[in-house]
Protein backbone atom coordinates (compact mmCIF):
# COMPACT_ATOMS: atom_id res chain seq x y z
CA UNK A 1 0.00 0.00 0.00
CA UNK A 2 2.97 2.30 0.52
CA UNK A 3 3.71 2.43 -3.23
CA UNK A 4 0.08 3.26 -4.01
CA UNK A 5 0.10 5.99 -1.36
CA UNK A 6 3.26 7.52 -2.79
CA UNK A 7 1.71 7.42 -6.25
CA UNK A 8 -1.36 9.32 -5.04
CA UNK A 9 0.78 11.88 -3.22
CA UNK A 10 2.94 12.42 -6.28
CA UNK A 11 -0.05 12.72 -8.61
CA UNK A 12 -2.01 15.09 -6.38
CA UNK A 13 0.87 17.23 -5.12
CA UNK A 14 3.13 17.07 -8.20
CA UNK A 15 6.14 16.13 -6.09
CA UNK A 16 8.29 14.83 -8.92
CA UNK A 17 11.61 13.34 -7.88
CA UNK A 18 11.12 14.29 -4.21
CA UNK A 19 8.64 11.45 -3.73
CA UNK A 20 11.41 8.91 -4.39
CA UNK A 21 12.98 9.99 -1.09
CA UNK A 22 9.79 9.45 0.92
CA UNK A 23 9.25 6.46 3.17
CA UNK A 24 6.66 5.48 5.79
CA UNK A 25 8.19 7.84 8.37
CA UNK A 26 8.14 10.92 6.12
CA UNK A 27 6.02 13.63 7.76
CA UNK A 28 3.21 15.07 5.66
CA UNK A 29 1.49 17.71 7.79
CA UNK A 30 4.09 20.37 8.39
CA UNK A 31 6.69 18.39 6.46
CA UNK A 32 5.61 18.88 2.84
CA UNK A 33 5.00 22.48 1.82
CA UNK A 34 2.35 21.51 -0.74
CA UNK A 35 0.36 19.61 1.90
CA UNK A 36 -2.39 22.02 2.90
CA UNK A 37 -6.14 21.73 3.48
CA UNK A 38 -6.87 21.72 -0.25
CA UNK A 39 -4.35 18.91 -0.71
CA UNK A 40 -6.13 16.88 1.98
CA UNK A 41 -9.40 17.20 0.08
CA UNK A 42 -7.72 16.28 -3.21
CA UNK A 43 -6.01 13.25 -1.65
CA UNK A 44 -9.26 12.02 -0.13
CA UNK A 45 -10.94 12.39 -3.52
CA UNK A 46 -8.12 10.45 -5.18
CA UNK A 47 -8.39 7.66 -2.59
CA UNK A 48 -12.14 7.42 -3.17
CA UNK A 49 -11.75 7.34 -6.95
CA UNK A 50 -8.74 5.00 -7.08
CA UNK A 51 -10.06 2.43 -4.63
CA UNK A 52 -13.83 2.80 -4.96
CA UNK A 53 -14.32 3.65 -1.28
CA UNK A 54 -16.13 6.41 0.56
CA UNK A 55 -14.26 8.40 3.19
CA UNK A 56 -16.60 9.97 5.73
CA UNK A 57 -15.67 13.27 7.36
CA UNK A 58 -15.55 11.67 10.81
CA UNK A 59 -12.92 9.18 9.63
CA UNK A 60 -10.40 11.91 8.81
CA UNK A 61 -8.10 13.32 11.47
CA UNK A 62 -4.72 15.00 11.66
CA UNK A 63 -3.24 11.64 12.67
CA UNK A 64 -4.37 10.16 9.34
CA UNK A 65 -2.15 12.64 7.50
CA UNK A 66 0.72 12.77 9.99
CA UNK A 67 3.10 10.61 7.93
CA UNK A 68 3.16 8.69 4.67
CA UNK A 69 2.84 5.49 6.72
CA UNK A 70 -0.21 6.66 8.65
CA UNK A 71 -1.90 7.60 5.38
CA UNK A 72 -1.00 4.22 3.87
CA UNK A 73 -2.46 2.43 6.90
CA UNK A 74 -5.64 4.48 6.60
CA UNK A 75 -5.99 3.58 2.91
CA UNK A 76 -5.32 -0.07 3.71
CA UNK A 77 -8.05 -0.04 6.37
CA UNK A 78 -10.52 1.50 3.90
CA UNK A 79 -9.67 -0.93 1.10
CA UNK A 80 -9.79 -3.88 3.49
CA UNK A 81 -13.16 -2.73 4.82
CA UNK A 82 -14.70 -2.79 1.34
CA UNK A 83 -13.35 -6.28 0.69
CA UNK A 84 -15.15 -7.67 3.75
CA UNK A 85 -18.58 -6.45 2.71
Amino acid sequence: MLAETLSILDRVLSLGERVTHFDAATPLLGGVAEFDSMAVVAIITAIEEDFGVVVDDDEVSAETFETVGSLARFIESKVGATGDE
